[in-house]
């Protein structure tokens, strides 16, 4: 496996491309936050704010529906707020009995859920467009010059680099694993349950031998190579004009956002 296959990023020659990628994070995480502080029930801001992403994606020459498309995968995780469809406050909608429990979902709660939804929906998108027109070293050196911790930028890029080799490593162990548990045609290779999962507790501590030493190895060499804790790039980062107008017109376009939310 490849590591583009991990690279979400894809080449166009767009506005939002060419933009300095500090811009394009600072824009991200003012969205994001403007998505929280959204009252619950906001439903025309939050549906401004998923035009403003249609045009996004758009100008990124990425198609209407890109994010739209790819953002549903991230919806199953906001599930885990369904419990505040049984808020104490607002009105009961029904009475439910699940053994010794009663369950009473209110209007409020379910409001309050379907805003959560929105907001994770909405979040998930932004996220999924900037990583599409920005390059994971470039995200990488925006938020060294945002001054997010060094030791933390240099675990995510590591992390996206040899992600790949762990995931082949992964799929080593497990053709070994197949490789050894041969059957007869029509039955069932391996043995029991509780065997199966001593020989995967066995393939994940050699997974971590293994990356271990491989790191340890790497470390060495980048060592050798002058590495000083420091990520190189040989492009430089230059914020223009036309980024300081788009940042200014993207703070613009959330505050107007805001005030839909709170008079809507």
């Amino acid at each position: 496996m490849h590591a583009d296959a991990f690279d979400r990023y894809y080449a166009a020659d767009s506005f939002l491309h060419r933009l300095d990628p500090r811009v394009k994070v600072v824009t991200v995480v003012l969205f994001i936050l403007s998505n929280a502080l959204l009252p619950d029930g906001a439903w025309a801001a939050f549906g401004l704010t998923w035009i403003f992403l249609l045009a996004a994606n758009s100008a990124a020459r990425l198609g209407v529906d890109f994010t739209f498309r790819r953002s549903f995968v991230a919806l199953p995780f906001a599930l885990v707020a369904v419990s505040a469809i049984f808020s104490p406050s607002g009105q009961p909608l029904a009475h439910w009995t699940l053994g010794s429990f009663q369950l009473t979902p209110t209007d409020e709660g379910l409001i309050r859920f379907g805003s959560i939804l929105l907001r994770t929906w909405l979040s998930v998108q932004a996220g999924l467009l900037l990583v599409a027109v920005t390059q994971f070293p470039d995200l990488i050196h925006a938020l060294e010059h945002l001054r997010i911790p060094a030791v933390l930028t240099t675990i995510i890029a590591f992390l996206y680099r040899y992600l790949f080799v762990l995931t082949d490593e992964v799929l080593r162990l497990l053709r070994a694993r197949e490789a050894r548990s041969a059957a007869l045609p029509g039955l069932k290779s391996g043995r029991t349950v509780f065997w199966r999962a001593r020989v995967a507790g066995n393939m994940a501590g050699q997974l971590f031998l293994r990356s271990y030493e491989r790191s340890d190895r790497i470390y060495n060499a980048m060592l050798a190579r002058g590495y000083s804790g420091q990520m190189r790039t040989l492009r430089a980062h230059l914020i223009t004009r036309r980024d300081g107008t788009f940042l200014a017109a993207s703070i613009v376009a959330l505050l107007f956002v805001q005030l839909i939310g709170r008079i809507g």
